[in-house]
């Protein structure tokens, strides 16, 4: 499967952004899907999964309470919703792909999307 990120930007601290991964060459509603996240200089880390149906959902607890993962199989897109954002929330977003529901919280991922930058200034 292939993925396209897009919904980056600069916002302000405590604004929102709505990120959306496009997925296409394959059947979405296979796929458990993930957001991480890359700092510079930092290592990439896990944001947020969700489950094939969309009935369960992970984060991570920086960003728990803030972020929403959500899916819409029709639509082959998954979303992130970024509320009351902070300086450290930004990176480079990406989104992923994988057919197996084990280790979701981890980077073993089949497919990448390219990562779209977001930009939070104090």
């Amino acid at each position: 499967v292939q993925l396209q990120a897009s919904g980056g930007g600069l916002v302000q601290a405590g604004g929102s952004l709505r990120l959306s991964c496009a997925a296409s060459g394959g059947v979405f509603r296979l796929y458990y899907m993930g957001w991480f996240r890359q700092a510079q200089g930092k290592e990439r880390e896990f944001v947020a999964a969700i489950r094939r149906s969309g009935s369960i959902t992970y984060y991570a607890d920086s960003v728990k309470g803030r972020f929403t993962i959500s899916r819409d199989n029709a639509k082959n897109t998954v979303y992130l919703q970024m509320n009351t954002l902070k300086p450290e929330d930004t990176a480079v977003y990406y989104c992923a792909a994988k057919m197996v529901p084990t280790g979701l919280a981890t980077d073993e991922y089949g497919s990448w999307g390219q990562g779209t930058l977001v930009t939070v200034s104090s």
